[in-house]
């Protein structure tokens, strides 16, 4: 693999820790800047609009920038949210601070996974691609319990400062390692992402997404609140949990991965149905330190193994149903996953407020998982018909 990878990684690395990095800080930055838990949540909610909604059109918009040039120009946009984020004065600035990071996020992961596939041959595109989203998987194993450390001991602006200087490593990196002759692909404009958004079926595993992926958050966000106030750990202690189940979300990962290459419709039926019991059971096992943190673990495994198997069916719906749109249909079902992880963080703070309180997050995330799993059942019975019809005409 040539060396350009190692500085998309390296910028895939800082993104992934500046996104989730923030769950393991929301109880010091709402006591810092005295706010409420369900106001700190919207800081999570915020950064995902801001990459759902920021990533389409402004790639669209960048489309004829050269590649080397734009991504130097998103590396330091992000500096320059992270840096904002380390200096706000208040709860206002740090939203649109954070909203800068996840402009440099959405644009970053729709340009790059083109570039790592254009660097090496075309038998070595996947693993190319897989290369540079390891930086967000490891991010989350290592960059997110390091910078909730790191907040926990010097406070939550010290964590912005040091992604601001990972975010300069990774900006040096790739000046000096991309090569500036990059291939610029033709954009895709917002007419071609609109003609997307007209699919029914389409829309209907985005939903599925959103609702699959973003139920966990509805708890994932409020993690750090709920191991100290509910289970009762010191806040010491929260960093090496989120080291635990970092390692299961990237064990995770691999096994979905796997289980979803036959038919991912079925994998996701049993993910999401297991998905949803672990939620439901987290309300009642968080009360013990021994049974959370198994109980966390078997969530983290379920939380990112369902992300190949959404990732694969939307690829293999769109050849059928959007044959000249397939990239702009998979860069669609990313922005979902984002608007996933506003609604469930958003959603998750209307609970902490509400007389339901902190601890019921867990099982109303588990009864947004159930509703993935009854559309996944609905598209898997949509696909057979429309095999049989095909199989009778």
């Amino acid at each position: 693999m040539p060396l350009a990878l190692l500085a998309l990684t390296i910028a895939a690395y800082a993104i992934g820790t500046t996104e989730f990095v923030i769950v393991g800080l929301l109880p010091t930055v709402a006591a810092d800047l005295a706010i409420t838990l369900p106001r700190a949540g919207l800081i999570v909610s915020v950064y995902a609009l801001g990459v759902t909604f920021g990533a389409p059109v402004l790639t669209a918009l960048t489309g004829r920038l050269g590649r080397k040039p734009l991504l130097l120009g998103l590396m330091a946009l992000f500096i320059l949210g992270n840096v904002a984020a380390a200096l706000a004065p208040g709860y206002g600035v740090l939203l649109v601070a954070r909203v800068l990071s996840a402009f440099a996020h959405g644009v970053f992961f729709s340009v790059g996974a083109t570039i790592a596939a254009d660097l090496v041959p075309e038998n070595r595109r996947g693993s190319a691609i897989a290369l540079m989203f390891m930086g967000l998987t490891v991010a989350i194993v290592t960059g997110v319990p390091l910078g909730t450390l790191i907040g926990q001991s010097f406070g939550w602006r010290a964590t912005f400062w040091a992604v601001a200087g990972l975010g300069a490593v990774a900006l040096a990196a790739i000046a000096v390692l991309l090569p500036g002759s990059l291939r610029r692909a033709a954009p895709a404009s917002l007419p071609d992402q609109m003609r997307v958004l007209g699919s029914g079926r389409l829309l209907l595993v985005y939903a599925m997404t959103a609702l699959g992926y973003g139920g966990t958050f509805v708890a994932f966000t409020f993690l750090s609140p709920i191991l100290q106030e509910i289970t009762g750990f010191p806040e010491a202690s929260v960093s090496l949990i989120l080291v635990v189940y970092g390692v299961a979300i990237a064990l995770g990962n691999l096994a979905g991965g796997r289980v979803a290459n036959a038919s991912p419709v079925r994998a996701l039926s049993v993910l999401f149905l297991l998905q949803a019991a672990v939620l439901v059971l987290l309300s009642f096992t968080a009360v013990s330190p021994v049974l959370a943190v198994i109980t966390l673990a078997a969530l983290g495994f379920l939380q990112f193994a369902n992300v190949p198997g959404l990732q694969l069916y939307v690829v293999q719906l769109a050849r059928d149903v959007r044959p000249g749109a397939v990239d702009v249909a998979s860069a669609l079902n990313i922005a979902a996953f984002n608007l996933g992880i506003a609604l469930g963080a958003w959603l998750g703070g209307r609970v902490v407020d509400s007389s339901l309180g902190l601890a019921a997050t867990p099982w109303v995330g588990g009864v947004l998982v159930a509703g993935a799993l009854g559309l996944t059942l609905w598209s898997g019975a949509l696909d057979r018909r429309g095999a049989t019809r095909l199989r009778t005409a």
